[in-house]
């Protein structure tokens, strides 16, 4: 897989653009809104508030994981199942900014493929 903390080319993400309260759609349905975003070179990902979908918990999923931006429609759509997503590392938000540790822990399950 290319660099999972960029935004793919094909995603058509225009830099700049506040992704905050867009809605996040997976390959099999919504998981909630965007809370946080990065457009750092190396390091973009989006925070996800999934509400009660799981139970209030944030998600961080890097930008690689991006398909496409809708900006008419305010939808994010991602290369991923609820599922995997519900199951990924829990967010931590003292450590998702500047930890390569976690950043390399995230990368790691979303770069692997799904079983």
């Amino acid at each position: 897989m290319e660099n999972i903390w960029g935004y793919r080319q094909e995603a058509a993400y225009q830099g700049g653009s506040d992704l905050t309260g867009y809605k996040v759609e997976a390959t099999d349905g919504s998981i909630g809104k965007v809370d946080k975003y990065s457009e750092d070179v190396g390091a973009a990902y989006i925070v996800v508030d999934t509400g009660v979908w799981i139970f209030g918990k944030d998600v961080l999923l890097p930008a690689g994981l991006i398909t496409r931006v809708d900006p008419a429609e305010k939808k994010i759509y991602v290369a991923s199942t609820k599922e995997r997503i519900k199951n990924s590392p829990e967010f931590d938000k003292d450590k998702h900014i500047g930890d390569p540790g976690y950043h390399e822990q995230i990368g790691g399950y979303y770069g692997r493929p799904s079983v």
